[in-house]
């Protein structure tokens, strides 16, 4: 193979050039690359697979150090984080302790310091100084904290692993500087969002990040199959990353092909006050609730727990029956059904097995990324009552967590 060599000395400077930001691209992370040409085969993917997940012989005679980066304060981050050390404590990596109850954690810094303080007695250290959270969903203070991590991570490379919790945290992380093993969790679609090229390849490595393809256009068509509204109402940030978080592109593709209309409202979410945040979303689902048939509560930085009682109520008034994308928490405050998730033990489970078999010599990129959701239902009674909701008699049988009452 003869390679193409420009005649001029200003073709060959240029050449040079270009060859040379190409290479300071790669290192520092800007130009997209794989150490690998295809996803694993089926053969890579059996080897990790079989690797155990829980301490053993093969385990390394050392503590691993965990870390934690955030991307902001969201309320299933920490739910998630503790459905992950539940996990880990079942395959015998961390000492059992009990957790304390979620709705007296504010935030996922306080747990990691309860972790810090009550869980470092196995396998596991989690690091007193590597959790880190990009403020409040701050763009500024993301550019700030994601150098820092990747400095520590290329740098000082004193941890073994990192949870990278949400889309923002693992997009910084999906870095090719870094060679840290990564676990991404909690984000919406970590392919639209950039994450990772595909649900069969990390693109990276050390990379790994939960893939759940098509679920929330099962849970439109689930709906969409309950209560045929001919309007249904979503609100999002109108960004990529708003509509990642809303998973917009699968809900239009439902739409489309059953013939329903979307009505839109566009709520920001990234860089403003929480505060701000939630007053958007409560106006657009106001805004809405008269408007449409059927309300698909999505992900949102301003759907909270306080924030939830004015959307739902705005619903009831409306008397049309809503799903929560997040999951069953909401339906116990208002929401009229959802995917019942219980306290997230399931997907806790998938991660903390993903982490042992790392731990334990598997490479990231070689373990199965795709994981779905038990199919159970949540349901509200109450509020199926105040709208007048009569769902098909099947509905009410397969519902596996059923809340009698709104939790005010």
């Amino acid at each position: 193979m003869t390679l193409w060599k420009p005649a001029t000395l200003f073709g060959r400077v240029l050449l040079s050039l270009l060859i040379g930001l190409a290479l300071a691209g790669l290192l520092i992370g800007l130009v997209p690359a794989s150490a690998h040409a295809a996803p694993p085969s089926p053969e890579v993917r059996a080897a990790a697979e079989a690797i155990p997940a829980v301490p053993g012989p093969e385990t390394p005679e050392k503590r691993f150090r965990i870390g934690y980066y955030e991307g902001g304060q969201y309320g299933d981050y920490k739910i998630i984080l503790a459905a992950i050390v539940r996990g880990l404590m079942q395959l015998g990596w961390v000492p059992q302790i009990d957790l304390p109850p979620m709705d007296q954690v504010p935030d996922s810094a306080t747990l990691w310091r309860f972790l810090v303080a009550n869980a470092n007695g196995g396998h596991v250290e989690f690091v007193g100084d590597a959790h880190y959270t990009a403020g409040d969903f701050d763009p500024e203070r993301r550019k700030q904290v994601r150098p820092e991590i990747i400095e520590r991570l290329t740098g000082r490379q004193d941890i073994d692993l990192m949870i990278a919790m949400g889309t923002w945290a693992g997009q910084d992380l999906a870095n090719d500087a870094v060679t840290t093993p990564i676990v991404v969790a909690s984000t919406s679609d970590p392919v639209a969002s950039k994450i990772i090229p595909s649900p069969d390849d990390s693109g990276r490595p050390n990379l790994h990040a939960k893939v759940e393809p098509g679920r929330y256009g099962r849970q439109v068509e689930l709906f969409d199959d309950i209560v045929r509204a001919k309007r249904l109402g979503v609100v999002y940030e109108n960004t990529l990353e708003g509509r990642t978080f809303a998973a917009i592109e699968e809900v239009e593709a439902v739409s489309a092909a059953r013939g329903f209309d979307l009505v839109t409202c566009f709520a920001p979410f990234n860089g403003v006050p929480e505060e701000v945040a939630k007053a958007e979303a409560v106006r657009c689902y106001k805004e809405l609730a008269p408007k449409v048939d059927a309300l698909y509560i999505t992900v949102h930085r301003g759907v909270t727990s306080s924030s939830l009682a004015a959307i739902v109520d705005a619903a009831l008034d409306a008397g049309v029956p809503t799903f929560s994308m997040a999951g069953s928490g909401d339906v116990r405050r208002g929401v009229l059904m959802s995917i019942a998730q219980g306290d997230f033990s399931y997907v806790g489970l998938f991660h903390a097995e993903v982490i042992g078999r790392i731990f334990n010599g598997a490479e990231p990129w070689a373990l199965d990324q795709r994981w779905v959701a038990p199919a159970k239902i949540a349901l509200n009674l109450e509020t199926m009552e105040i709208i007048g909701f009569n769902p098909p008699v099947d509905i009410l049988l397969a519902a596996d967590e059923i809340y009698r009452k709104i939790d005010r």
